[in-house]
């Protein structure tokens, strides 16, 4: 590894009125090494990333390029010094190609306007180079996050990029996709570039990355070699305290059955899908991206309709493609997609959590206002939710803490089943284990909750019992004191079956 750093921050400091976003923070990345910026949600992360692209100017510091003092104005003063951010979701022009993504704005020329063979055959060596193989003529639109990522990647390569930043790159790709995208990152270590990488999946910056540099409220707290820590001292550092549990797991004893799923299919979907889910349990749902979980919760709690089969509550059947009949029932749902699919991103936190339960909230023809601030204050209390107003729009909010509001939504109405579809993604570890302990005492209080997580740690951790689906079809289910990584997995990809 080169001793000159290639770019570094000395002593950086970032504050948006009474808010030090960052305070006095270093930062050195050396060519041919993978540094991984680990720390909890609102730690300062995302405001040193906009300062070394030049989206934010710092309030005081250095920002250093082989060792000589550099402004960036601006992003293009960034890109022209050779810095790169691949984002967790790029940002192509959809309707055009790849290579013309690429080359946006810098397409070669020709005697008679663009030279789209040059063009075509630089996109290809880019390629090439990241060891991958991607059509330079493909459109963009309906390519995956993951190849979208590539994409972006080349672009940066074109631009001579010396520093790439990778943000939260892998929360939307799928294993495959994860162990293709760190496959391109070693090609580019080896080739001299230096990447910065951010995650909240703590394994990943254990397989990938050399050193780890830590932030805390803003604040630098350590930067170590990997092989010098463990992950028990990196949690440590990110949240300022001991975890008492990462999956913090009562013991319950399991009631009646709260829901009873029967011979559920949707075809193309899904096909003949059974299980009971008891009050007091935490049963997983687990399966490879596109196994067909979600679509399963999906069609349980009726936002899309199924083809054959049967969904009870409480020993009350459901009718089916009726998320008002399921609601009226005791289901909930906490969907994969927060920001999408539950929430509305410009309302406040106070009418987000009160979305689900309006009908509680009348005083007469209208809603009363007090009534709904008081409800949100107390689930903000008891889901210790982090924030400045109640009457802040959703979106100031960090990823765990807007998750956290989700859920304060469905719990005000008191459900007997609750479905969470991948409740921890994309959020930090110290916040992981607040939702794990909220669950936990969910379930300690009867409530029936249906899991479902791509994270194995989190389903072994958690579950009292996990069932596996493959291509569509349930195909095991596996005790807590059976459940292993390999056992799931193997169910998982086909290798066994119940």
């Amino acid at each position: 590894m080169d001793e000159t750093p290639v770019l570094s921050l000395s002593q950086v400091s970032k504050a948006f009125g009474a808010v030090r976003a960052v305070r006095e923070v270093s930062l050195q990345l050396f060519p041919g090494e993978v540094h991984a910026l680990a720390g909890e949600n609102g730690a300062g992360k995302s405001t040193l990333v906009k300062i070394l692209s030049g989206v934010h100017r710092p309030d005081s510091g250095r920002i250093l390029l082989d060792g000589e003092p550099v402004e960036f104005g601006g992003p293009a003063d960034a890109q022209r010094a050779g810095v790169a951010v691949i984002y967790q979701e790029p940002t192509l022009f959809p309707d055009l190609s790849v290579m013309e993504n690429i080359f946006m704005g810098r397409q070669p020329r020709g005697r008679l306007g663009i030279d789209r063979r040059a063009m075509r055959a630089s996109a290809a060596e880019l390629f090439a180079r990241l060891g991958v193989h991607l059509d330079p003529d493909q459109p963009a639109r309906g390519l995956s996050i993951a190849d979208q990522q590539l994409v972006e990647i080349a672009k940066a390569l074109s631009l001579q990029a010396r520093v790439l930043v990778m943000d939260e790159p892998t929360a939307a790709l799928s294993g495959t996709e994860v162990a293709r995208l760190f496959g391109v990152a070693r090609t580019l270590r080896s080739q001299g570039c230096a990447l910065l990488f951010i995650s909240h999946r703590l394994e990943e910056i254990f397989e990938l990355c050399r050193r780890v540099t830590t932030l805390r409220d803003g604040a630098h707290v350590a930067s170590d070699l990997i092989a010098d820590i463990t992950p028990d001292d990196l949690v440590r550092r990110m949240v300022g305290r001991e975890l008492d549990a990462l999956f913090p797991k009562q013991e319950t004893e399991a009631g009646e059955v709260a829901l009873k799923v029967r011979r559920l299919t949707r075809e193309g979907v899904f096909t003949d899908v059974s299980f009971e889910v008891r009050r007091g349990e935490i049963v997983a749902l687990a399966g490879l991206v596109g196994a067909g979980r979600s679509e399963v919760a999906r069609a349980v709690f009726g936002i899309d309709r199924w083809d054959a089969g049967s969904v009870e509550v409480d020993g009350k059947r459901l009718r089916p493609a009726s998320p008002t009949a399921a609601m009226a029932a005791g289901l909930a749902l906490v969907p994969e997609d927060r920001r999408q699919q539950g929430l509305v991103m410009d309302l406040s936190i106070e009418r987000n959590i009160g979305l689900a339960g309006l009908s509680a909230l009348h005083r007469g023809p209208l809603i009363s206002r007090l009534a709904e601030r008081e409800r949100a204050r107390d689930w903000a209390v008891r889901l210790r939710l982090k924030f400045g107003r109640l009457s802040d729009p959703v979106n100031v909010l960090s990823g765990g803490n807007q998750q956290k509001v989700v859920l304060g939504k469905w719990l005000a109405r008191r459900p007997s089943v609750l479905i969470v579809d991948e409740p921890t993604r994309g959020i930090d570890v110290g916040t992981k284990a607040e939702v794990h302990r909220l669950l936990s005492e969910l379930a300690g209080g009867g409530v029936a909750v249906l899991m479902i997580s791509s994270e194995l740690p989190e389903v072994l951790g958690m579950a009292d019992r996990v069932l596996v689906m493959h291509e569509g079809r349930l195909v095991a289910e596996i005790p807590r004191a059976d459940a292993t990584e390999e056992s799931v997995m193997a169910a998982a990809t086909g290798r066994s079956a119940a």
